[in-house]
């Protein structure tokens, strides 16, 4: 049995604190609120923190509101289990919600948040192993070593990025609120990534993510679809969000963001013109899909065949451009 390494455990009486706790301490110290993903790594040997800085206690990171631009404010210590119990989200975010629901397992959702799924740690076969597998083919780029195993001619490691609910929150437009020790800032979720697989998130250090801020969804339909090994439990093989302005069956405005083909969610809506001014049909939505996944470079990094997730995630594509635009979600 994997057991936990030795720790220490803080208790922050806020967010602010909470940063000033990562300032203080620097890469010593880590968050945890759900610990869904952090703790299995600590067990590991990938993550190896002697501080933990608590913030599941923190009631300010537990809310669910509406905001004055109408869209929806959610504390990033709310779980993924009450953002798919919600009504108003599932009634206005369809795609976000639906991504939340398939996230793992229900045990983990009970426990994993948004704001750590929004900053869940990039994957691969390399390094999502046991301590003495990894020590066993010399360790990777992204912990122990200094070669990217799945590519090893590259600079940078070839981990890909695997949220679930990150793309659906870019297709939507939405922003995060990140509090340091020198105050708050607003940015774009999308702003949040680079295709770096060790340094994959841009926010610093001694940031804590508080909310995700999800705009008003106006008429804007949204959908996630996501392929997988299993029914449950896995990590996308190939996820898409799709989000589509519409007015009646005419598509005024397409965003399409995958995840899972690259070290951050990979944002594809520049192919979607064809589209644009017209209503749906097979002809356009399988053009379309097949020039947004062109840019998907799977590698070995995760299961399957390269040949059948470059096939997959046109197949993927299609069927969420399909949903979003299906005439159930018209309000």
């Amino acid at each position: 049995m994997l057991r936990l390494p030795r720790f220490s455990y803080l208790r922050p009486g806020s967010v602010a604190e909470a940063a000033q706790m990562l300032s203080e301490h620097g890469s010593r110290a880590r968050l945890v609120a759900g610990g869904t993903d952090l703790l299995p790594k600590m067990k590991r040997g990938q993550m190896e923190p002697e501080i933990l800085v608590g913030l599941g206690h923190l009631d300010e990171l537990r809310r669910v509101r509406g905001n004055v631009d109408g869209g929806f404010d959610i504390g990033a210590g709310v779980t993924l289990s009450e953002v798919i119990a919600h009504p108003q989200l599932g009634a206005a975010y369809p795609g976000y919600v639906r991504a939340a629901a398939l996230v793992s397992s229900p045990a983990l959702r009970n426990a994993g948040t948004i704001g750590g799924n929004l900053c869940v740690d990039t994957r691969c076969n390399y390094y999502d192993e046991s301590f003495e597998w990894r020590q066993a083919v010399g360790f990777c780029m992204k912990k122990g070593g200094d070669v990217c195993r799945v590519a090893p001619a590259f600079t940078r490691c070839r981990a890909i990025a695997s949220s679930d609910t990150a793309p659906v929150a870019i297709a939507l437009g939405a922003t995060v609120v990140l509090v340091g020790p020198e105050g708050e800032r607003e940015v774009p979720v999308a702003s949040m990534y680079q295709d770096d697989g060790k340094f994959y998130l841009t926010k610093a250090d001694d940031e804590v993510l508080t909310t995700l801020r999800l705009p008003d969804p106006g008429r804007w339909r949204s959908s996630y679809v996501k392929v997988r090994s299993r029914d449950s439990i896995d990590f996308p093989v190939v996820g898409v969000a799709v989000a589509l302005q519409m007015t009646g069956p005419v598509v005024d405005a397409c965003r399409i963001v995958l995840t899972a083909v690259a070290s951050q969610p990979l944002d594809v809506s520049d192919v979607a013109e064809p589209m644009l001014g017209r209503e749906l049909d097979d002809a356009v939505i399988r053009e379309v899909a097949a020039k947004a996944a062109k840019p998907a470079k799977p590698l070995d990094n995760a299961d399957l065949s390269y040949v059948w997730r470059k096939r997959i995630t046109s197949k993927a594509i299609e069927q969420a451009i399909r949903e979003a635009g299906s005439l159930d979600q018209a309000r």
